[in-house]
């Protein structure tokens, strides 16, 4: 039971960047968020892009799912990406930092630790977010996101009410562009 709702899970994120595939190959000056569970997904779109884009957006990524294009199940703007790069670079500053403070034989972190550790800190930090983006594209392909849908059907696509949530991506996606409208759609799948 676990293990199909993973598969489910994952299929839907695969269809959900899938789907952003087809709009951005097709539309410019938009951006889009979602997030998938067992259901589906849910996609916010900030832009110009219409309903009927959405459709058939959705319908044109199962599509070629379906016919084997399963890469399209894994976009470099993931929240996995995000998260392995976050991750890296927090442990790679944190790391650097630990190794001044020893190398200082220093038993607590203070300014001396801080300033002199800074350019390593800034050193490590890019090095694990050059290295962070690969390995992060890898584990979004490996773990999270399926690119054979399988039985994966579309059940339907409609327009919700954007949430505060999709607000608050709004304001951090499109800087504020109130030109930048957000409209919301919750996509329901089975099998």
């Amino acid at each position: 039971m676990l293990t199909q709702l993973i598969s489910r899970v994952r299929r839907n994120h695969g269809l959900e960047h899938a789907t952003i595939h087809m709009l951005s190959a097709k539309h410019k000056g938009f951006s889009a968020q979602g997030h998938s569970d067992h259901r589906g997904f849910h996609l916010n779109v900030y832009g110009d892009i219409t309903e009927q884009d959405v459709v058939n957006a959705v319908e044109e990524a199962h599509r070629r799912m379906t016919a084997g294009e399963h890469h399209l199940a894994v976009h470099p703007n993931c929240g996995t990406v995000l998260l392995t790069t976050a991750t890296m670079a927090a442990l790679a500053a944190q790391a650097s930092f630990g190794l001044e403070q020893k190398r200082q034989h220093r038993s607590k972190m203070d300014w001396a630790v801080l300033v002199s550790g800074l350019p390593g800190a800034i050193l490590a930090v890019i090095v694990a977010l050059i290295m962070s983006r690969p390995l992060g594209i890898h584990l979004q392909a490996k773990y999270t996101t399926e690119g054979d849908l399988g039985s994966l059907q579309i059940k339907s696509i409609r327009r919700i009410s954007p949430s505060l949530v999709t607000r608050l991506f709004q304001l951090l996606l499109t800087g504020g562009n109130k030109r930048l409208k957000a409209h919301a759609y919750k996509i329901e799948t089975i099998g």
